[in-house]
């Protein structure tokens, strides 16, 4: 064939020849380089995929060059991806826990105690309680917010603490 033939990679019976001339290699190289799990066949696909795309831009004497580079470059995204899946897969995930089945079955029969007690307080006794354990305020501020005095929000939450202790075993 004679050299006007090769200019244009573009065409597809010198796109085929260099498929032909140029595959075995590039799949061989990239075995050699990386290992099976890359798949060298997929990325030597990718690769002649790419240069029929960039056909105009890539001349027939830089096609073995441009093949290989973006083969390479594709393989060390692969590998690249790989790390990161990789680094995901051995972190901790949220929903395992280290504590026993038993532990955890005991766990949710206390809630389910401790929110059937808290729903047995009156509505005075829970309020009082709740903002004193769940939002952290203290007896004083209760009293303002409530507008009752001090000594009656004590009471609230010992009344509260009594019923607590004697609804559920084990407080």
């Amino acid at each position: 064939m004679s050299k006007s033939l090769f200019q244009d990679v573009c065409d597809e019976r010198l796109f085929s020849e260099l498929f032909k001339k140029h595959s075995k290699n590039l799949h061989d190289f990239i075995y050699y380089k990386y290992g099976s799990h890359i798949d060298p066949k997929d990325q030597v696909q990718e690769a002649f995929i790419k240069l029929w795309d960039n056909c105009n831009k890539v001349s027939v004497d830089k096609a073995k060059s441009f093949l290989f580079t973006v083969a390479n470059n594709l393989s060390l995204n692969k590998v690249k991806h790989d790390k990161v899946k990789l680094k995901y897969q051995s972190t901790e995930k949220k929903d395992r826990t280290n504590e026993s089945p038993e532990f955890i079955m005991e766990e949710k029969e206390y809630l389910q105690k401790y929110q059937k007690a808290l729903s047995n307080l009156t509505e005075s006794q829970r309020v009082a309680f709740l903002m004193n354990r769940i939002e952290g305020k203290k007896h004083k501020e209760i009293a303002e917010i409530l507008g009752i005095s001090r000594k009656a929000v004590e009471k609230r939450i010992y009344g509260a603490l009594e019923k607590l202790r004697k609804d559920i075993d084990g407080i």
